[in-house]
């Protein structure tokens, strides 16, 4: 899959050292005498960069940016309590005290059933997965209920979080928020209550057991945008910023939902809340944003979006009913479609990135993915090894085989710089360099490769790192060390700005970095 953006792809006729020579002379005419402006330098320290974007793109010519499609790697969770049902919805997967826990939402169709309860499922390896017995079901009297609690025996609602900020209590790393309408009505999984809300936070020692946080210490979050807190609520502690980050859904005046952003020191104070934006992107909905940091490059945040495609039926009603789709409170489910995209930003940043407006998770064969409100993503990105990632997804919602789906990818492999077996190139924007190598997560086919050639900023190859310097790098590796054929390392260049020239062959490049040598230690 490719972007569809147009000035992606754009295939450049002129060489990188006649390009920056006719936009210099450009420059000068346009100024007089003046000496060009020099273009500003990317100081990357050690941070990791994934082409997800074209942050640090100055062209392209003969590649492509490629968006890649995750594998299917097994159900999960599926509908087999009696307080389960096919209103059933996964939100959330944390990794704690050396397990995954997968909060999702259990709840049937039964009139009194408007606000469902929080199940909890629990695995080591993300693949095998079991429901523990953690209370007795009033129902249905069965004492192997996996339902989540609060500490005075009730049952809980929210949206669970991992809390990573160093310092805070063991009794307190897991933590929830629960949507609190000011107005005093319940917010339940059919009915958004009109007027502010306000966020209430609870916290957990071990996940499954959650008491409320002392009134003093509560949040003054109180948000009166539309549609404010009704789903897709994501919060954390971000490495980069220093300070939580909130996004949440609201809905615009063209009633179209979207997310806001909002920031704090200590969970209690606020700032202000600030709508996100799509920069040039055509407007689209999103329903949950599942926004975080990825573990291999904290300072970029990755939402796995669900896009909730409004009046667009794929399903008629024959084949609604062939799949069983539920119709609660008389709610019809099929004259909707919905898929889950990739969106980026960066650390304090207000814009999503839209580079890819493709889906990153199609619906798929069949009908009963093609249906409202399926395909969501759910919240957690997590390594699977040391080549892979994982992340789940709702599957065949308000249906008996809703169920909860792994997918799979290499690690940083949402995206790649992709040049076909003719051959293709990539020039970075000025870079400071630091550290003595340079990283570069890439996978080529037998007959592909990829060299590499450290340029000035005028477009001169520096000595010993020129194009002809540079032996053809063919594999597959995360962290492959970029070399040169006279041995040279990065270490005279330290802090100098330069471009990086990547020739490629039937090859896609995911990500690079620099770093201080074999034994630098990093995630």
């Amino acid at each position: 899959m490719t972007s569809s953006r147009p000035d992606f792809g754009l295939q450049w006729k002129l060489s990188s050292r006649l390009g920056l020579a006719v936009f210099g002379l450009m420059a000068g005419g346009l100024a007089g005498s003046a000496a060009p402006v020099a273009p500003p330098v990317l100081d990357l320290g050690s941070r990791r960069e994934l082409f997800v974007d074209q942050t640090l793109i100055e062209r392209l010519d003969h590649a492509t940016l490629r968006l890649h499609e995750p594998a299917h790697a097994g159900d999960v969770v599926k509908i087999d309590r009696p307080w389960e049902g096919p209103a059933n919805f996964g939100g959330v997967v944390i990794h704690h005290q050396g397990r995954y826990l997968l909060y999702y939402r259990g709840m049937t169709l039964d009139k009194e059933d408007e606000l469902g309860r929080v199940c909890v499922a629990v695995s080591t390896d993300g693949e095998t997965w079991t429901k523990p017995a953690l209370i007795r079901d009033e129902r249905s009297g069965r004492t192997d209920a996996n339902i989540v609690m609060n500490d005075s025996g009730y049952l809980f609602g929210g949206t669970v979080w991992l809390d990573t900020r160093p310092g805070v209590p063991d009794g307190e790393r897991v933590k929830a928020l629960k949507s609190v309408p000011v107005s005093g009505e319940n917010h339940t999984a059919y009915k958004d209550p009109k007027g502010p809300k306000r966020i209430d936070l609870w916290a957990s020692g071990d996940g499954l057991v959650f008491h409320r946080i002392p009134a003093d210490r509560q949040p003054t979050l109180v948000s009166d945008l539309p549609n404010s807190f009704d789903g897709g609520n994501t919060m954390f502690w971000s490495e980069a910023e220093q300070c939580y980050v909130f996004y949440f859904r609201i809905m615009t005046a063209d009633r179209l939902r979207t997310m806001a952003r909002t920031t704090s020191k200590d969970l209690r104070t606020w700032t202000t809340l600030v709508p996100m934006t799509y920069g040039d992107a055509p407007p689209e909905q999103f329903y949950v944003n599942n926004t975080g940091p990825y573990y291999r490059a904290p300072h970029l945040y990755v939402g796995l979006a669900a896009r909730f495609m409004q009046g667009r039926s794929a399903v008629t009603d024959e084949q609604a009913k062939a799949v069983g789709l539920k119709s609660p409170r008389g709610i019809i489910y099929n004259h909707d479609c919905s898929d889950g995209v990739m969106l980026t930003t960066r650390a304090g940043s207000t814009q999503y990135d839209r580079t890819f407006l493709e889906a990153l998770v199609r619906p798929g064969p069949g009908a009963g993915n093609w249906v409202s409100r399926t395909n969501y993503p759910m919240t957690g990105i997590f390594p699977l090894g040391t080549d892979r990632i994982m992340f789940f997804v709702n599957r065949n919602y308000l249906q008996d085989a809703w169920h909860i789906e792994r997918l799979v990818l290499r690690v940083d492999g949402f995206a790649s710089v992709n040049a076909p077996h003719s051959g293709g190139s990539l020039l970075t924007k000025p870079l400071r360099i630091s550290g003595e190598e340079l990283q570069m997560n890439y996978a080529t086919s037998a007959a592909g490769s990829v060299r590499v050639e450290i340029q000035d900023l005028d477009g001169s190859p520096l000595p010993g790192f020129a194009l002809a310097d540079s032996p053809e790098h063919i594999g597959d590796e995360i962290d492959g060390v970029v070399r040169w054929k006279n041995g040279a390392t990065l270490r005279a260049l330290a802090g100098r700005a330069v471009r990086l020239h990547f020739v490629l062959r039937d090859t896609d490049l995911y990500s690079i970095r620099f770093t201080s040598g074999r034994n630098f230690s990093a995630p």
